[in-house]
């Protein structure tokens, strides 16, 4: 296995800094790194600079008189309170080429763990299809679990079906006592889109309707009581409404490892068993109707949310509860436990851990929050039917890619167009959903979630098959990683960015930073681009085996980072 020599480089600095620091009298410095735009890396003095007892900017001036040039550092310098090192160049380039022709697909990726992690994202409702407003759940989380098994761990994708909760009740009461089919006002003969026409319905009437609202709440009484055949029929009706979901989630390249049912969780008794533990805390008490709370005061939960409420005033449990059995559950099968949420969850994470803590477990879920996707006249609603679905947003997607392919293209069959816009519109709304930071907000718009241009999925797919053009074109040539044919500055650059894919992937991964992945992609994408306009390649005399080596390298990552992203490599557009 080779030496990653950006991680060497990276680990000589700090050690050079902590020896000086060390002969400063300053032990166990916070060094933090990073990447900056004009050198190979940036150490900031702010952290530790009061240790020290001087000012960030002298402190950096005062660190880089010490260090010299050695091993993979040629030179260093102060900016600012940084300090900014830069690396050999031959040293890095020979060993970033000749690492990506050794691995390959597996670039970038660290070597296996052993450590479980678990990721549960999007466990939408099954009460409707897969509305806009979610979309950026499974595409986070799914890109995120691609990522991380990219770090060496052991992933596992979960959803959690709630087909406990009042909505998928009142969605089975629908199915089972309306009988007239009913218009849901769309062409889309999908099981999601035909049910949720029932669910509103219904909804509407036990709204209206004191009897239809009692027969809806007894059947979830007996639901959460544990009657057998109340939670079979409402099971068949969440499958159903799963089925139609799942196709939705393969339409965006998202797949599940498992689907774990909230009501296994009543039927088992462990949620049963929650409530018992939970009532033997010294912070539950039970009010004047009878239902039972944990005082999360001590836990730094202030005002009217530090009641934390685990069961009905008829005994039975609330969403809160199991959802507690099924995170202890996540725990025995998982070393990490990753919750993908939304903004609006916040409370109930913190309350959720807080509730962990009391009932002596000794990890707690992570959680990675997402802002909402919204439309420029607002939020969405599946009750209300104010929505835009998933669905409807990869048939324009497509749609739209199938016009540009054949805009540019009269030559292909039409199977080959099919594919091609299947895997450009798919990958337009992917990458348009991971590069904008999970907790910013997201305004839904047509134009900027379909672009073709820029800073987009389909952008860096044509990179990708203007290269695959590049090498067939060529033909036959040798691989060669010699570093003194490839000194253009556009060389120079690309291959820097290139080295820098394994720190990204680790970012994004170990620290849940997925919107980094795209800007990676456009980054490098738009230095190949650079590239191929300012050097000349195929026909370079005795460097042309050198930059065709640099185009399958570059070929390679993007492929990498295409993979990530759950977009595919075209060969073609």
């Amino acid at each position: 296995m080779k030496v990653n020599v950006r991680s060497a480089f990276e680990g000589q600095a700090v050690a050079a800094v902590k020896e000086i620091l060390s002969s400063m009298g300053v032990e166990d410095a916070d060094i933090r790194t990073e990447i900056p735009d004009n050198h190979d890396l940036a150490i900031p003095c702010f952290t530790f600079s009061k240790k020290a007892g001087m000012p960030p900017k002298e402190l950096a001036e005062a660190i880089r008189s010490g260090i010299t040039q050695s091993g993979l550092i040629s030179s260093a310098s102060a900016l600012n309170g940084y300090l900014n090192f830069d690396i050999k160049w031959e040293d890095l380039a020979k060993e970033t080429l000749e690492s990506i022709i050794e691995k390959g697909s597996e670039y970038g990726a660290a070597p296996k763990s052993g450590l479980r992690v678990n990721v549960e994202h999007t466990s939408t409702n099954p009460t409707g299809p897969i509305h806009v407003g979610r979309a950026r759940n499974p595409i986070i989380g799914d890109t995120l679990a691609r990522c991380l098994k990219r770090c060496g761990h052991d992933v596992s994708t979960e959803y959690y079906v709630n087909d406990v909760g009042k909505q998928v009740v009142i969605l089975t009461w629908g199915v089972n006592n309306i009988s007239t089919a009913l218009e849901t006002g769309e062409e889309r003969d999908k099981t999601d889109h035909r049910l949720v026409a029932y669910y509103r319905a219904a909804n509407a009437m036990m709204e209206s309707d004191s009897v239809v609202s009692e027969q809806i709440s007894k059947m979830l009484r007996r639901f959460e009581a544990g009657d057998a055949d109340v939670i079979r029929n409402v099971r068949k009706t969440a499958e159903a409404m799963l089925d139609g979901l799942k196709i939705t989630l393969d339409g965006i390249n998202v797949t599940l490892d498992r689907y774990t049912w909230e009501s296994d969780f009543i039927a088992d008794g462990s949620a049963a068993k929650v409530v018992s533990d939970l009532k033997s805390s010294k912070y539950a008490s039970q009010t004047e109707d009878g239902s039972w709370n944990l005082d999360l005061k001590e836990f730094g939960i202030q005002g009217k949310n530090t009641r934390f409420t685990f069961t009905r005033s008829d005994g039975t449990t609330l969403y809160t509860t199991r959802d507690l059995a099924y995170h202890i559950d996540k725990f025995s099968r998982s070393d990490r436990a990753i919750d993908v949420l939304g903004e609006d969850q916040k409370l109930g994470s913190k309350q959720l851990c807080s509730a962990l803590e009391i009932l002596g477990c000794d990890r707690a879920p992570e959680a990675m929050f997402y802002s909402f996707v919204s439309l420029p006249e607002g939020k969405m609603s599946t009750r209300k039917g104010v929505v835009v679905y998933l669905d409807d947003l990869i048939d324009e997607a497509v749609g739209r890619a199938r016009e540009e392919v054949l805009s540019r293209r009269s030559d292909l069959p039409k199977e080959k167009v099919d594919e091609i816009a299947a895997a450009v519109g798919i990958g337009a709304v992917r990458f348009n959903i991971i590069r904008v930071q999970p907790e910013k907000q997201l305004v839904f718009k047509w134009d900027e979630a379909l672009s073709f241009d820029g800073n987009s999925g389909p952008y860096l797919q044509y990179v990708h098959a203007r290269a695959c053009s590049m090498l067939k074109r060529a033909g036959g040539y040798s691989q060669d990683a010699d570093p003194s044919k490839l000194t253009d500055e556009y060389e120079v650059k690309l291959i820097k960015i290139l080295s820098k894919f394994g720190s990204v992937l680790t970012s994004a991964g170990e620290m849940r930073r997925v919107h980094l992945l795209p800007a990676y992609g456009h980054e490098l994408a738009s230095a190949f681009n650079q590239f191929y306009a300012a050097v000349p390649v195929i026909s370079s005399g005795s460097s042309r085996d050198a930059r065709l080596t640099l185009v399958e390298c570059s070929k390679t990552v993007l492929a990498n980072v295409l993979d990530c992203l759950g977009i595919e490599a075209l060969e073609e557009m």
